[in-house]
């Protein structure tokens, strides 16, 4: 059985002292950098842009798992792609031809994932999961970090491990958002794959111990 991995997520760090934050993640037991890139207009919230993912990536020794929570991401893969992006993820919401928008993603040779919003339902990747690589589950509504965790989140994981087993795909499934020593166990029990971690991390009294302490809980 592979390894569960754990993803710190960037949006939580001091963003004054960010390459001391990146540092201490290349140093951890943790497997990727998660970074959210927010538009203001497909959620109500602004994050970081290119020049910072840039420097992120310069610094950054593990993978760099990117979210985008804007809307025509399609305009912008390819630079992300040259910025440095191993797997990238779009919203469903967000993407009128996906199946079109995942293609584009591999032929330039990152990873392809697709985020679902809480209210969106499973069954809409039934047609697209054998060529998802990673589907990320929103369990707080996408925008702002340190939300409370969504409790239907274990069922929707069920369902989408179902699916993706009834459909022999290789998909990942990622959690993001409200993950802590609380809930990493359940979730992986559920199927989860990647536990994205924000504010339980980087607000942490000793950082690489709270990384080191979810890692060994969700391969425990």
């Amino acid at each position: 059985m592979s390894s569960k991995l754990i993803a710190p997520s960037v949006l939580a760090a001091d963003f004054a002292n960010l390459q001391r934050d990146i540092e201490m993640v290349n140093a951890s037991d943790a497997d990727w950098f998660h970074i959210d890139i927010m538009d203001g207009v497909f959620v109500p919230n602004i994050s970081f842009g290119m020049p910072v993912l840039k420097a992120i990536s310069k610094h950054a020794t593990k993978t760099i798992d990117v979210h985008l929570m804007i809307v025509d991401p399609d305009r912008y893969i390819k630079t992300f792609a040259e910025l440095g992006s191993n797997v990238l993820t779009v919203h469903y919401e967000a993407c009128t031809h996906l199946h079109r928008t995942l293609q584009a993603i591999k032929a330039e040779g990152m990873q392809a994932g697709v985020a679902l919003n809480p209210h969106t339902n499973i069954n809409v990747l039934e047609d697209t999961i054998n060529d998802i690589d990673l589907v990320c589950i929103m369990s707080v509504n996408p925008g702002f970090g340190g939300q409370s965790f969504i409790e239907n989140t274990y069922n929707k994981v069920k369902l989408l491990k179902d699916l993706i087993t009834r459909k022999g795909a290789s998909t990942k499934i990622e959690i993001d958002g409200g993950v802590t020593n609380k809930n990493a166990k359940l979730l992986v029990d559920a199927g989860a794959d990647v536990l994205v971690a924000g504010s339980y991390v980087f607000k942490s009294d000793d950082q690489m111990k709270t990384i080191k302490a979810l890692k060994t809980l969700a391969n425990s």
